[in-house]
């Protein structure tokens, strides 16, 4: 018996439902799900146009083997009412790799257009994560909730040290821009009221730290991130100190 998670539209909204899953199974002969990745684990981070495409993976074990796995991302409160967005996998079938005669990882791949995928910038922070998996004795199990992904808006850096060269001593003007995707006019605007730490390392070292120019060196700005954006940071920006 195979197993199908579609997404359907129903009186407007979003319904995510796993179809043939048998009504109940006990405990026992249920498969397990062991672990859950989504894009090798990292945040999954998207600007305006570029489609990308994440590999996501189900590792389940059950005494007689792993037929199948299936993983489906989705955001909102709950699947009745609250659900905004979905994200199906490219494939029909998991492509399946067993570990031993009862365990195996199941991967499929997604891939997510900022332009059809993600319509509203509410859509960035944290999704859920639907997974199942089907025993090769056709028991089955599976969560609306197995787990969570964080979708993320792109974020740019921009930095300028001036003026160059500068004399020992003498101020220096460093400047810089923090913008994101708007997922909904497809532009970068500011990310206002976030704080961006300035940083400086000499010519001479790799490690930035906050200093005074007293020496030739490289600025730049670091921004630790959001729930929402992710951390970017400037290339450095050198300034010849005479």
């Amino acid at each position: 018996m195979r197993f199908r998670a579609t997404v359907a539209a129903a009186s407007g909204a979003l319904v995510l439902s796993a179809l043939a899953v048998p009504a109940a199974h006990a405990a026992s002969a249920d498969p397990v799900i062991s672990k859950i990745t989504v894009n090798g684990g990292k945040d999954v981070v998207l600007g305006t146009t570029a489609k990308k495409t994440i590999t996501v993976s189900v590792t389940a074990s059950h005494a007689s083997g792993i037929e199948t796995g299936w993983l489906i991302l989705w955001h909102g409160k709950d699947q009745d009412e609250g659900m905004d967005g979905a994200l199906l996998p490219n494939e029909d079938d998991a492509t399946c790799k067993a570990a031993s005669a009862t365990t195996s990882t199941c991967s499929l791949t997604i891939t997510i257009d900022p332009r059809v995928d993600l319509d509203k910038n509410a859509l960035a922070g944290s999704w859920h994560v639907l997974a199942g998996a089907e025993a090769k004795d056709g028991s089955s199990y599976y969560s609306d909730y197995a787990a969570t992904a964080k979708i993320q808006r792109l974020s740019k850096l921009t930095v300028n040290a001036s003026p160059e060269p500068v004399k020992k001593g003498k101020t220096i003007t460093v400047t810089g821009k923090l913008s994101r995707a708007n997922w909904e006019d497809h532009a970068y605007h500011g990310y206002a009221t976030q704080s961006v730490k300035l940083q400086f390392r000499k010519k001479t070292s790799s490690t930035y730290s906050t200093v005074k120019a007293s020496v030739d060196g490289y600025w730049r700005y670091s921004f630790a991130g959001t729930s929402t954006t992710p951390t970017v940071t400037t290339a450095g920006d050198f300034v010849d100190v005479r």
